[in-house]
């Protein structure tokens, strides 16, 4: 039930990847009179596709963890529940991330060694994409919640992404160590004793559109902030290209000869191949999508889900996570 567009766009979407992959079955959870009335839009119904009823949905207006403690009949408990009883292996949510991490806190727990969950999203650059974290779990971090971020990022990436030897930077306000302000220079103390991880050093916000590290760290108010204004950025250069271009002849026909160009540039600052950021540090697979998600979105966050499961993603962490403790 959550995102901008939905119910249309999660049963669309759960359409789609049903279809992409044969070994899936997606449960819908929310209200059921609503969802079926959009699986009757389909030109057929989607085998493996089951609902789930809930009496409530937590809106983006609600207070996160308030609306997680009093609304225990809603879609993203119910949803988080059925992960927590052993019924589905994943849980993906577009509403609102704030109640969806409250909620798998109060149901899945934390992993042992964690103290803190963050969101990882794809970010990206001139050569490929950096993983960011955190962009939202936590506004609020202490030198140790970032030194756990880069671990579990590194994790991600290694894991997920496939990157053999991921290199790890520490976002702040310049390359000298003498910069940032008292939670960077601390992290940066912490992280470069830490052994076993390929840190790089300080990245400022310029350094992640030129991919200098594979796992970039902040805390969630900076990530946020910075994500934000990034989909902001490139929304604005769309828009204006779009406006030049309908004025100006000369323009058109660049646009013409640009046009495979663009289609690309679209593409790779597009959201939606990416489908859903995973919540680290829970136990459980726990993935957030965009709150403007479209159904190629959700299509792509289930998919991601069931890549995270197949792979092992959050056992794995645990151990990796244990054994860094030890």
């Amino acid at each position: 039930m959550g995102g901008d567009h939905a119910p249309g766009i999660t049963v669309r979407g759960s359409a789609q990847a049903l279809a992409a992959d044969p070994d899936l079955r997606v449960l819908l959870v929310g209200d059921t009179a609503l969802l079926e009335a959009e699986i009757q839009k389909l030109p057929e119904r989607p085998p493996r596709l089951e609902l789930v009823a809930s009496g409530e949905s937590i809106s983006m207006d609600d207070h996160a963890v308030s609306a997680a403690r009093k609304k225990r009949d809603s879609s993203i408990h119910k949803g988080i529940g059925l992960v927590k009883a052993g019924e589905a292996r994943a849980f993906l949510s577009a509403g609102n991330s704030g109640a969806v991490m409250a909620v798998a806190l109060l149901e899945l727990g934390r992993l042992p060694q964690v103290e803190r969950p963050a969101i990882a999203v794809r970010f990206p650059t001139a050569e490929g994409f950096v993983v960011l974290l955190d962009v939202g779990a936590n506004v609020d971090c202490r030198p140790a919640h970032l030194v756990q971020f880069a671990q579990m990022g590194e994790l991600f990436s290694r894991v997920i992404e496939g990157i053999a030897n991921p290199r790890i930077a520490l976002l702040s306000n310049g390359s000298e160590t003498h910069k940032g302000n008292e939670l960077t220079r601390h992290t940066h103390e912490q992280l470069s004793r830490l052994s076993g991880l390929n840190y790089q050093g300080y990245a400022e916000g310029s350094d992640l559109f030129r991919g200098v590290a594979d796992v970039v760290v902040c805390d969630g108010f900076v990530g946020n902030a910075l994500l934000k204004t990034s989909e902001g950025l490139v929304d604005t250069l769309q828009r204006w290209l779009r406006k030049r271009v309908g004025n100006d002849f000369f323009s058109r026909l660049g646009v013409l000869l640009l046009r495979r160009t663009l289609r690309e540039f679209r593409r790779k600052f597009d959201y939606q191949p990416y489908g859903a950021a995973p919540l680290l540090g829970i136990e459980g697979m726990v993935l957030i999508s965009h709150g403007s998600s479209t159904d190629t979105a959700i299509r792509n966050g289930i998919l991601t889900a069931k890549r995270g499961v197949q792979e092992d993603f959050v056992r794995k962490m645990r151990s990796t996570l244990r054994g860094t403790e030890s």
